[in-house]
């Protein structure tokens, strides 16, 4: 038993004797992502960090929309373009507006790298007025997780 450990401390030393750099102690598990699969892209022989790098994106043309000044009950819509700048496929899992009057269509068909898509946004300002200002949440799996949309103007 004691031939047994005193091999596995022999394995354990040398295989953390070999790092080519030291690296700082992460004092969280978000220090660990932030600092060993950003900052380090030797880790886990580079698998981690190519996965990192292969990771869908979603890279908007634009994020706001000023739908400037309308009147009650006016619909807008508007498209927010974006691209796929990742090697994998983005996958959108869901959209929701802020409220019930800003309503976000989107394709759920996998967007591969490099091809571009839509996510279009219709307000109702029914008894709406006065300045707007909405959200619209979009879950994805790309590298940032989540992105916001907004839209915004005046109802007279």
């Amino acid at each position: 038993m004691k031939h047994y450990f005193l091999m596995a401390s022999a394995v354990l030393f040398l295989f953390s004797s070999c790092q080519e750099e030291p690296t700082k102690q992460a004092s969280s598990h978000s220090d660990l992502l932030s600092t060993d699969l950003v900052n380090n892209p030797r880790t886990a022989n580079g698998a981690a960090s190519q996965e990192l790098a292969d990771m869908p994106t979603m890279d908007f043309v634009d994020t706001v929309f000023n739908f400037g000044s309308i009147k009650d009950g006016d619909v807008v819509v508007h498209e927010f373009e974006f691209i796929n700048n990742g090697k994998n496929p983005l996958i959108i899992s869901n959209a929701k507006g802020s409220c019930g009057c800003t309503v976000p269509e989107y394709s759920v068909e996998p967007i591969p790298g490099g091809k571009t898509g839509t996510i279009k946004v219709q307000f109702n300002s029914a008894g709406k007025s006065g300045h707007q200002d909405k959200s619209i949440t979009i879950t994805t799996n790309s590298n940032r997780g989540i992105h916001q949309l907004f839209v915004k103007g005046d109802v007279n």
